[in-house]
Formats: C-alpha cells, structure tokens, sequence
C-alpha cells in the first residue's frame, strides 16, 4: 500500500505560493540529493488543478533535467473539479470525495504517493488525515506574501519529529509524521 507524502517548499513565513520566486539561490547538491531519492521512491504524483495548469505549461518542454524526467513520465492525478481536457502525458482527473480517491490510490501501487504544491489540496490531505509524513524545505528567506501552508483559523495539528537535517546553503528540511 501507498504511503502519502508530502515536501512543500516553504519560506520562514510559511509561504508555500510561488516558490520559484525564493528558492533557487539555496538549492543545492543536498536539496537535489534529498528530492532525488524522494522521486525513485514515488510511483504516482497527486496534485490539485492550479499545480497541474502551471506545471503542464512548463515541463513537458524541459530536457536534461531529472525532476522532468520524473514529472513528465509519472502518473499524475489532479484532484479537478473542471471539465477541461488533461494533455499532459500521464495524468488522470480525479473527482469525488477526497477521503474515498486517496484510499482508491493508495492501493494503486507500492511506491510513495506525492502530493505536489503546498495549497489547499495538501492542507485538505492534512485536516482529513491523509498524510503519512510530511517534509517540510524550511528556507532561510522571509517571502513577505504569499499563500501561507496553515493560514488563520486551521484546525489544531499535531505531528511527531521523525527527523531534521541541515542543507549546505542553510534549507532545513524537517520530516514529520502524523501523531494519532
């Protein structure tokens, strides 16, 4: 059976949106390490409409990169209310109840299951108790704006530390489980 997971980038803010605009000055050989282990792991990619629109504009084009090779070749299911077509090779709508269609996919193979983007559909996983393990990329940055990961008003979490390490450039990345 599938374990759900999930590894949003995030800033010190806890800004998940646009994660483009302030990671790219502390990726490094240790990030890159961890996210490739992380995708020979995964067997299927979950994801909401929004990630799905901005990805599918951007990665089918990208060659000699290994994120792409994995992206553009793993199932994705995109959690869509929306009739339009999916083109981008692999992916799979999805509709429903989200409790019911995680629990289809995670007896649809033996690998992870990866939660794309850190917005509304992880933090719908996350209050519904869907989410095996949480990683957080902790970046030494202040975005200032943005849509946070846990907004006001989210319903009181708890999690368990499972571990923490250090990137080069100073990215934390903070693994968490859930805590029944």
């Amino acid at each position: 059976m599938r374990k759900v997971t999930a590894y949003p980038f995030i800033s010190l803010d806890a800004v998940t949106e646009s994660p483009e605009l302030w990671t790219f000055d502390h990726f490094d050989a240790d990030l890159a390490e961890l996210l490739a282990a992380t995708t020979a792991r995964a067997d299927a990619v979950v994801m909401g409409r929004g990630v799905y629109d901005m990805w599918a504009g951007y990665w089918p084009g990208q060659t000699d990169d290994p994120f792409a090779d994995f992206i553009n070749g793993v199932d994705k299911y995109v959690f869509t209310s929306g009739t339009e077509p999916l083109e981008w090779a692999n992916s799979i709508p999805v509709t429903g109840p989200l409790a019911e269609r995680i629990g289809e996919l995670r007896h649809g193979g033996d690998g992870e299951l990866i939660v794309q983007g850190g917005g509304s559909l992880l933090r719908s996983l996350i209050t519904a108790g869907l989410v095996d393990e949480l990683t957080l990329l902790l970046h030494p940055v202040v975005a200032g704006k943005g849509q946070r990961l846990f907004p006001e008003g989210f319903p009181l979490t708890r999690f368990e530390a499972r571990d923490t390490r250090l990137t080069r450039t100073g990215v934390t990345v903070l693994t968490l489980g859930r805590r029944d």
